[in-house]
């Protein structure tokens, strides 16, 4: 598995319009291929900022994801609401964890 944890900063009085595109954009967009799941978290530890994760079943559709022309007009409208561009870190998932089951991943 492949994603994207990224840091970004709204600005002022843009959280919400953010939430709402994310919300929108699960309804009216059928989720790209590879897709896993996807966060938005609101920091604690920095106040202002919010963290979004990705995440891919590989590095192959995440780059697919990234280069669709639909993707890049919803990164516009999001782009739009934030004070600068977000801050990505991508990388390969090592371990997926939830209720179920743990899954190691890697060599």
């Amino acid at each position: 598995m492949f994603g994207t944890i990224f840091h970004m900063k709204p600005m002022p009085g843009m959280e919400p319009a953010i939430e709402d595109l994310m919300r929108r954009e699960e309804k009216e967009r059928a989720m790209p291929a590879g897709f896993i799941a996807g966060y938005l978290f609101r920091s604690r530890s920095r106040p202002g900022e919010l963290i979004g994760v990705a995440v891919f079943d590989s590095e192959t559709s995440y780059r697919s994801n990234a280069d669709d022309p639909e993707q890049d007009r919803w990164y516009r409208q999001l782009r739009d609401l934030l004070e600068a561009d977000p801050e990505w870190n991508d990388g390969d998932v090592l371990v997926a964890q939830n209720e179920l089951s743990t899954v190691m991943l890697g060599p």
